[in-house]
């Protein structure tokens, strides 16, 4: 990718593990190269890789950092790292209550991530916890975490929770204290065309360890899945979720990339998943086989793509939004998906699928709770046909 900036390629250089001698080499180069400071602070914050840039900064040239800069990235880093050690301990506490009420939980992302891909816990910005559980697991968990001094982040009635669990993957929890969240998953298939078979996730588990526990997690192939998905579905705009997938590749040397493959492809989201696989290489450096590639080169469309994201990467905000941005809905979600079948059934989830927001914007008795399903393509359709038109003017 074309960059205009030394900083942020210097960002691209450090939003990695990899510590060799050309890596430093080229690092210390841009370093007395960038003028920036402001802009390069800023942005890693924006892209949640603050402490790899202050881990390689410490490291290769500390003495040509101006001093306002290196001060603030020290002490975020040292914040940083306080605050994983906390949410790593939050995330032992939580496992144990919901194994006392009997509900098999697993770690995805946060500190599990942190540990198997990046070796470190200082290393990865994550502000919550993502755990897995059985869907019919629900009642009991949300009591657990209870227990725990959590609430759902929104009030909702019966009827909106019983929607929310019927049509949505994830529930967000709040500590009353403020000072954690957690999202609970029952399926990480919200953004594939087709379902995992969630037995097949839980029998393909494995251990890895957090301090003094044992803990499970998916499996490298399923984390790997799971990490495209998620970096699509909100259109890889922080350079920390293709870090994700390019460290979990270089510390997994011997991933079956045959099952991530057969899996992506039976999923109906090859394109996605070669997406975050080519852009972890194209701008992280990430080694992929050459059947990869060559499933790559076959699919013009993923190239596009990562052009369109590499172009949207480090673009500095205009201070318009996006147009599309409801329910993650964007044209490039559209690309994303080979067929058109899959297309369409993507259109038609974000049109009819409820929302919290739907729901604060007109409350209504659980009675009158159907009349949610007219409300909400009328008001998508306002509110675009509203943003087009002030484009247009």
């Amino acid at each position: 990718m074309p960059l205009g900036r030394p900083e942020d390629e210097l960002l691209l250089c450090c939003a990695r593990t990899d510590r060799s001698p050309e890596i430093a080499t080229r690092i210390g180069t841009l370093v007395e190269a960038s003028t920036d400071w402001e802009h390069l602070v800023r942005t890693a914050h924006a892209h949640g890789v603050a402490p790899l840039l202050f881990w390689h900064l410490d490291t290769t040239c500390p003495g040509l950092v101006p001093e306002s800069a290196y001060s603030h990235l020290r002490e975020y880093f040292q914040a940083n790292s306080l605050h994983t050690l906390f949410l790593t301990g939050e995330l032992t506490r939580l496992i144990n209550a919901f194994g006392a009420r009997g509900v098999p939980a697993v770690p995805l992302r946060g500190p599990a991530l942190a540990i198997s891909a990046y070796g470190s816990l200082a290393l990865r910005r994550f502000l919550d916890l993502d755990i897995m559980i059985y869907h019919g697991d629900f009642a009991k968990a949300k009591e657990a975490l209870a227990s725990l001094g959590y609430r759902p982040r929104h009030r909702l009635t019966p009827a909106q929770e019983l929607a929310l669990l019927n049509s949505r993957f994830e529930y967000i929890f709040a500590r009353d204290d403020g000072q954690s969240a957690v999202e609970l998953h029952w399926d990480i298939s919200e953004h594939f065309s087709s379902r995992i078979d969630p037995d097949c996730l839980w029998g393909r588990l494995q251990q890895i360890r957090l301090g003094d526990d044992l803990v499970p997690t998916l499996s490298p192939e399923d984390t790997l899945l799971m990490l495209c998905a998620h970096g699509s579905k909100h259109l890889w705009e922080r350079l920390a979720w293709i870090c994700d997938v390019a460290e979990l590749i270089r510390a997994c040397q011997n991933l079956r990339w045959e099952q991530v493959l057969a899996q992506a492809r039976a999923l109906g989201s090859e394109r996605m998943v070669l997406l975050g696989l080519f852009l972890a290489r194209d701008l992280l450096g990430a080694a992929l086989p050459e059947e990869v590639l060559r499933r790559v080169e076959a699919d013009q469309a993923v190239e596009t793509l990562a052009r369109r994201i590499c172009e949207r990467l480090f673009r500095e905000a205009n201070g318009q939004p996006e147009l599309f941005r409801e329910a993650y809905f964007h044209p490039l979600h559209r690309m994303m998906k080979e067929r058109l079948r899959d297309k369409i059934r993507f259109c038609l989830r974000v049109v009819t699928t409820q929302a919290v927001e739907d729901w604060k914007l007109l409350p209504l008795p659980d009675f009158l709770f159907p009349f949610y399903r007219m409300l909400r393509p009328v008001r998508l359709v306002s509110r675009y046909s509203l943003r087009i038109f002030k484009r247009l003017v």
